[in-house]
């Protein structure tokens, strides 16, 4: 078994971990619009397993992750709506979500959804969901949120996934339009990397966050 399928390996049993502690500490944010986070996590943490298992056995996963994106930025966006207290911000973010969807349809003119990995809706979606998080982060300077928000899960959660998708849009635009130059060894360690750092930051999140300021 080499180290990358050894990663893999943690990658996945590391979702399965984070999850359990979500699990576990539901009894903080179960009144909130944030109880959804925690299907979230499972559903991420089946869906990597289920890909792991169909790519091991030479089964193409394109259209599982295709799926799996358009579930998971329109979910993100739509979290992130939520809590904002701004309605200029609420309506641009219901105009990312529009946008995206088109990218979507658009591009199922051009590429297979079936064998194809959908490009350029995902670095739309990603960016889309960095704009959502950037929102959030305006919404709470203005507030009073600002002086308790390390104990709010939300901010720990919109960290973890702020640093993901910064880091891993460079990484999708180079694969994929100069491939060549880019190391697949690197990018999938790199990716890892920043798996981990967000999985913690949830982790962070569940744990030291305090109940009373799940706003």
């Amino acid at each position: 078994m080499s180290y990358l399928l050894e990663l893999s390996i943690f990658i996945l049993f590391f979702q399965l971990i984070t999850a359990l502690v979500g699990s576990i500490y539901f009894y903080k944010y179960k009144k909130t619009f944030l109880k959804y986070f925690l299907i979230f996590l499972w559903y991420v943490a089946i869906n990597d397993i289920i890909g792991y298992i169909l790519n091991n056995n030479s089964i193409e996963v394109a259209w599982l992750y295709n799926i799996y994106y358009l579930i998971v930025f329109n979910y993100l966006m739509f979290l992130f709506r939520n809590y904002l207290s701004s309605n200029k911000h609420k309506k641009w973010i219901i105009v990312l979500i529009i946008l995206y969807n088109l990218s979507i349809l658009i591009n199922s003119f051009f590429e297979n959804y079936i064998n194809e990995y959908a490009t350029m809706p995902y670095i739309i979606g990603a960016s889309f969901v960095i704009i959502s998080i950037i929102f959030y982060y305006i919404d709470i300077l203005n507030s009073e949120k600002v002086l308790y928000v390390h104990k709010n899960i939300l901010f720990w959660i919109s960290i973890g996934l702020l640093i993901y998708y910064s880091g891993n849009i460079p990484f999708r635009i180079v694969r994929n339009y100069a491939g060549e130059l880019l190391n697949a060894k690197v990018q999938f360690l790199v990716l890892c990397i920043l798996s981990i750092v967000m999985n913690l930051c949830y982790i962070r999140g569940f744990i030291w966050s305090s109940k009373k300021r799940q706003y």
